[in-house]
């Protein structure tokens, strides 16, 4: 064997090596991140003297095997599933369009006062939930019933001959109250991811377009909107987690119980003075379906955005 033969089949065994190494990381940060999952899973279908006598990680045993955390769990937080569903989607669905849009507009064309709506929007993206809490219920609650009221009653007032009063008392109102004020407030990060995506493409694609004769909105329907498809799965898992598991907005603008979202729901359930581990468990294993829906629908295409950005 010469001394050739000799390095290369030491550098083979290196790289095994660090292939094993790499491996066994790779396997101890699976662990590491599913272990209060399987714990969480564990207590869920444990009995009180079952967890009281096992340890978290372990299955609860035929003797200690229930599913009435599950069910109490299920039946507390089911309507709330739904409204946050009915809440989440739309301003998901918002926020990444209208950033999309926006993003578009400030990378692609150029115009006066580019830079300033950029500082913007990188402003609003560092106001934190707290600082707005106080003018966001008084604009819901006052201003915008008062000249709702006043338009409409001033409109039809002449017609009907009686007063219109804003359904702000309405579950689905706030609601609807709720998903605007998520998609206002996603819009801007929104906009910097896909900023940091449209900036990455070919600026001559663009320009044969615009010789070609296309309208600034067909360049972005047939151009840049097929091109976005990753970058959406980004935006989209990001918004739905964020705004799905809000609960400060959900406390300010929801007063209604039929209306509450799954967040409110699950800390009611999780609450009381006397805690139940395995509902709580249970409770965080429902809670988190649809998030883990999403994420299992759109991973390969969130992957590829994350790659492309």
């Amino acid at each position: 064997m010469s001394i050739r033969d000799g390095d290369f089949i030491d550098e083979l065994r290196s790289t095994e090596n660090s292939r094993i190494g790499l491996y066994a990381l790779l396997l101890a940060g699976i662990a590491f991140y599913l272990f209060p999952v399987e714990t969480a899973v564990m207590t869920m279908f444990k009995t009180e003297s079952a967890f009281a006598r096992t340890l978290p990680f372990a299955p609860p045993g035929t003797d200690g095997f229930t599913l009435d955390a599950l069910s109490t769990a299920w039946n507390t937080l089911r309507p709330g599933l739904l409204n946050s569903l009915l809440m989440a989607i739309p301003a998901t669905i918002m926020s990444a369009l209208l950033g999309s849009l926006t993003a578009y507009g400030l990378t692609t064309i150029s115009w006066r006062g580019q830079v300033g709506v950029v500082v913007l929007i990188i402003a609003g993206i560092f106001i934190p939930y707290q600082a707005v809490l106080v003018p966001l219920a008084q604009f819901w609650f006052q201003i915008l019933p008062g000249l709702v009221e006043g338009f409409v009653n001033t409109l039809f007032g002449f017609i009907t001959g009686g007063s219109w009063e804003y359904p702000s008392r309405n579950g689905y109102v706030q609601l609807l109250q709720l998903s605007i004020t998520h998609a206002a407030y996603g819009i801007p990060i929104c906009t910097l991811l896909f900023r940091s995506y449209y900036q990455s493409i070919s600026e001559e694609m663009i320009e044969a377009a615009r010789l070609d004769g296309a309208s600034a909105f067909s360049i972005y329907r047939n151009i840049i909107l097929p091109l976005s498809l990753p970058m959406f799965a980004v935006t989209l898992i990001y918004q739905f987690t964020q705004v799905y598991n809000d609960l400060l907005f959900a406390l300010v603008l929801i007063n209604e119980p039929a209306s509450q979202v799954a967040t409110q729901r699950l800390a009611a359930l999780t609450g009381g003075v006397v805690q139940s581990f395995n509902t709580t468990m249970a409770g965080a294993i429902v809670a988190a379906l649809p998030t883990l829906l999403v994420y299992i629908v759109f991973g390969e295409q969130f992957a590829k955005g994350v790659a492309g950005e």
